[in-house]
């Protein structure tokens, strides 16, 4: 798949993701087959610009090309700042958001609500490309509301207006993350444009994103919650796509080895105090559905320094390798929670 002159080493995408998607995240996703990934979304507000956030968000030292920042707004003025002042800090690919369907995003007419805004959307698109001579690319939803689809029109108009690549997640903004994604629309989209269009929405296994590329036809695929705690699915889906078969399921020493990489490059981005309280939520995702973890995460959440956390990781896997040397994540729609089951 490429986008704009980047040809990507293969069409698995890192969704982005609102406090998920930082640098060491995005960084370690590609280290494990990703070839592609978008940051966490950048305010378009130029006050903000100068925020302990925004400097962080907009920090790309030592990340694998292409670079790619998500801005999100509702001004194309304000867009086209942002998509300036992010290139000259190092953007290579400007996204912009209008898919995501939060209310706190969607409240200041950004993210999916703009959908319901067609004339809006060209002009954004438009400031935004005339902006920089990076590649723009677009994220979407299939529609406002299932009564009001109108992602192909959507997407017609971003390609004419020369955006080079669109995502797409198989929900509306109504529906926000409940049910279950659709795909007709996204086929129905791919039909219309000739531009890269990556499927997003309940990719959570090899067999998904599979049954997802050849189903809707697109070029790639998006993945985001699936890889939370469990950003090895990327070599995962490569390593099925190209060969039909699974990958053995990550041993726990492995678990153990990628989760403190992670946790060190957390705390060195964030600093010690930051890096603690962010590393929280991936150590639970790490761990989430591992035998003997609940009381384990429960504990954790309750401890105040690095070393505290470093040390409980390491008796708690020092526990569970006593027991079992693989771990066998379940894919059924009865483990839809991401539970794993030792093997």
């Amino acid at each position: 798949m490429q986008i704009g002159p980047y040809k990507l080493r293969n069409n698995l995408v890192v969704a982005p993701m609102a406090g998920v998607t930082d640098r060491p995240f995005r960084m370690l996703c590609k280290k494990l087959g990703a070839g592609y990934a978008v940051s966490e979304m950048v305010t378009s507000n130029s006050l903000l610009y100068g925020s302990a956030k925004t400097l962080r968000r907009a920090n790309h030292e030592g990340e694998v090309e292409p670079i790619s920042v998500q801005i999100a707004g509702a001004d194309p003025k304000m867009l086209a700042d942002a998509a300036r002042y992010n290139v000259d800090h190092g953007a290579q690919v400007i996204d912009i958001n209008m898919g995501c369907p939060a209310k706190k995003i969607c409240n200041v007419m950004a993210g999916s609500a703009l959908l319901k805004d067609e004339p809006l959307v060209s002009q954004i698109l438009k400031a935004v490309v005339a902006a920089v001579d990076v590649p723009v690319t677009l994220k979407i939803r299939t529609g406002w509301d299932k009564q009001n689809r109108n992602a192909v029109a959507v997407a017609r108009m971003a390609e004419d207006i020369g955006v080079q690549a669109l995502a797409m997640h198989g929900r509306t903004r109504a529906c926000a993350y409940m049910g279950e994604a659709e795909y007709d629309t996204i086929a129905e989209v791919k039909q219309s444009i000739k531009i890269p269009l990556i499927a997003n929405g309940d990719i959570t296994t090899p067999e998904k994103a599979k049954f997802v590329l050849e189903y809707t036809g697109a070029d790639g695929v998006m993945i985001g919650r699936a890889a939370q705690g469990r950003p090895w699915i990327f070599r995962e889906i490569e390593h099925y796509l190209a060969t039909g078969e699974h990958m053995p399921a990550p041993e726990v020493e492995e678990i153990r080895s990628v989760m403190l990489g992670h946790l060190h490059d957390l705390y060195e981005f964030y600093g010690d105090l930051t890096g603690m309280r962010v590393a929280r939520k991936h150590i639970s995702w790490y761990t989430k559905g591992l035998k003997d973890s609940a009381n384990f995460r429960h504990a954790m959440n309750q401890l105040q320094t690095i070393d505290e956390q470093l040390n409980a990781i390491n008796d708690f896997f020092n526990h569970l390798q006593t027991q079992d040397t693989r771990i066998q994540y379940a894919t059924d729609e009865a483990d839809a929670n991401g539970e794993v089951l030792a093997a």
